[in-house]
């Protein structure tokens, strides 16, 4: 008895053939195969071991209504599937029975494997090979925040051909390595320091570079995450996981992105899944000094008379209104306010970027100061807000921060009793 498997998703009705040579490969690595069925259209030509029934009915339709849908209303089958699949899958893992996932296909494949992919767990061997595994436009709906190692097959996942078999090959090659080293256990067993989930952009370097090396020396494992809409929504998907024990929301960007609809849009989430998980953290403003717009049309007339900065074709920043900000630190406030554990919200004095300090495109202290108003007035307690006559984009703000992280962190300990 092989003791990892790997769970393969596939529409046998239409790629029955190319799965269970997928099987016999894997079988052959010395691994063992679980072979879901996702067909949608028509009775496949073998029975998978998890069979297109089981899924269905998982996902809360009979086959045959599944069927009946697909040519007319095919969401409602694939939404069918994709619940389904995700249940089960998950229940697989949860039971220690699957240590990897892998999916290939085109549009329709590649959207239920990767969804069902997302409901396991960052570090779970992922692998999804895709005929559109470039498109621009469907990528990062596939993957979005989660660890999906996606391959390119070039050539259309359909028959099998001597091109396709190198590129299949090499994926399932792909997944059967990661599995082969996948090693939750020893991966936790690894690191006995917290760890500390840290937001990043540019405009923010000179501050959370010296605040990873001062998390380090204070004995935690800092994790940078690039906020920039997928980054920092990660780390509030990780927080939810329960892999992450501390936060420096130093980038909170996201906030101001989903509000206004800027470029780099963050969810619902931002700083509530900490809030609510009961992870401490310290949080501070980068970001929501300023709007992402590159590439939208007229963002030239709609914002002007604004400061802003262009720093290539793709990215934009537009100075956010003393109004906006207002908004903003009501929206930081209830969530604050929602908090399990202790808190701080770190404000520099003298502007909350690179951008944003005297003399540059972005600087507004009239609007960093409503905000800052704002948020008194809004949050729940006052002492939790802490100013620092500093730029941002500094050292001696990072070293204020971390600071405060320190002493939210003993605080947090004392509660917990440890």
């Amino acid at each position: 008895m092989p003791d990892k498997t790997v769970l393969l998703v596939a529409n046998l009705d239409t790629r029955g053939a190319e799965f269970r040579q997928f099987k016999d490969l894997v079988e052959n690595q010395g691994l063992g195969a679980i072979l879901m069925d996702v067909s949608m259209e028509q009775v496949p030509p073998f029975v998978g071991d998890i069979t297109c029934e089981e899924v269905a009915a998982a996902g809360g339709l009979e086959i045959g209504v599944v069927r009946e849908k697909y040519t007319v209303e095919r969401k409602t089958s694939t939404d069918c599937m994709i619940r389904g699949g995700g249940i089960l899958a998950r229940r697989l893992f949860e039971e220690g029975k699957i240590s990897g996932i892998f999916g290939a296909g085109g549009a329709t494949a590649t959207l239920i494997v990767t969804s069902i992919m997302k409901q396991l767990p960052f570090g779970f061997p992922k692998v999804m090979a895709s005929s559109i595994g470039s498109h621009p436009k469907y990528v990062g709906q596939y993957v979005g925040t989660k660890d999906i190692m996606m391959l390119n097959t070039v050539v259309d996942v359909m028959d099998i051909n001597p091109l396709l078999k190198r590129q299949l090959t090499n994926a399932v090659g792909a997944v059967c390595g990661a599995v082969r080293l996948y090693d939750p256990e020893a991966d936790a067993a690894s690191n006995d320091k917290p760890v500390v989930g840290i937001t990043s952009f540019g405009f923010a370097e000179r501050c959370v570079e010296p605040a990873i090396e001062l998390l380090r020396r204070a004995g935690f494992q800092p994790v940078p995450f690039h906020a920039q809409g997928k980054g920092d929504r990660a780390m509030d998907e990780v927080i939810r996981d329960g892999l992450i024990q501390g936060v420096f929301d130093v980038v909170s960007r996201g906030i101001g992105e989903e509000l206004l609809g800027g470029n780099c849009a963050a969810g619902v989430d931002r700083l509530l899944a900490a809030a609510e998980m009961g992870v401490p953290q310290v949080v501070s403003t980068s970001g929501l000094d300023m709007l992402s717009v590159g590439g939208m049309k007229g963002w030239e007339e709609k914002y002007a008379g604004r400061g802003f900065a262009i720093i290539d074709e793709l990215r934009v920043e537009v100075r956010t209104s003393a109004d906006e900000c207002r908004e903003m630190a009501r929206i930081m406030a209830e969530r604050l306010n929602r908090s399990i554990a202790p808190f701080m919200v770190m404000l520099p004095l003298q502007g909350w970027s690179s951008l944003d300090r005297e003399g540059k495109a972005l600087y507004d202290p009239e609007a960093d100061a409503a905000f800052a108003e704002e948020l008194r007035i809004h949050l729940n307690e006052g002492s939790r807000i802490r100013e620092v006559d500093a730029n941002l984009y500094s050292t001696e703000f990072a070293e204020a921060c971390i600071t405060a992280f320190t002493e939210v962190w003993a605080e947090h300990q004392a509660a917990q009793g440890a």
